[in-house]
């Protein structure tokens, strides 16, 4: 991070709204350009302590969903629906951690039309260190208070399932 600004320049930009006669979507516009700056500074974190790994956050992901796989593999398909990315996105990390030696593509065995992601022994070990790192410098350090905490993920939670991320 650089040197931090003297105002927050979204307040700033949440009283020029007000000022050219936006009041009512100030506090909104205000509110969804802090999730997206807190997004940049969040992920600027993550690939941070990633870079040591040689992984993008994009590719430690699908590596630690890998990881939760109970035998280590998971159908291309399926993996793009778990993270939520394009199948082209999941394609390229694929290609990536594949010539890293972290997973290899296989044909699955009752479907012709599948191929599955299924992580080395390599990819077991580098996701299980990448994650740890993770937690011990970016998630157990958030820079959010624990009710902050739950009250994001209820909120975000709330305006995805709204917005048709999910459904319950």
């Amino acid at each position: 991070m650089g040197t931090p600004l003297p105002r927050d320049p979204i307040a700033d930009a949440r009283l020029n709204w007000e000022r050219h006669g936006w009041a009512d979507v100030a506090a909104p516009m205000a509110a969804i350009t802090a999730i997206m700056r807190t997004q940049q500074i969040l992920l600027g974190r993550i690939e941070a302590v990633l870079k040591p790994f040689g992984l993008t956050f994009a590719r430690y992901e699908l590596l630690a969903l890998l990881s939760f796989a109970r035998s280590g593999a998971l159908p291309m398909n399926k993996a793009s629906a778990l993270l939520q990315v394009h199948p082209t996105s999941v394609t390229n990390a694929v290609d990536r951690l594949e010539n890293a030696e972290l997973v290899v593509r296989s044909p699955h065995p009752t479907d012709g039309r599948t191929t599955l992601i299924e992580l080395t022994a390599e990819g077991r070990a580098l996701a299980k260190q990448a994650t740890a790192v993770l937690n011990s410098e970016v998630f157990g350090r958030s820079g959010f208070a624990d009710q902050d905490v739950d009250q994001l993920i209820r909120i975000l939670g709330t305006f995805r399932r709204n917005a048709g991320d999910f459904s319950d």
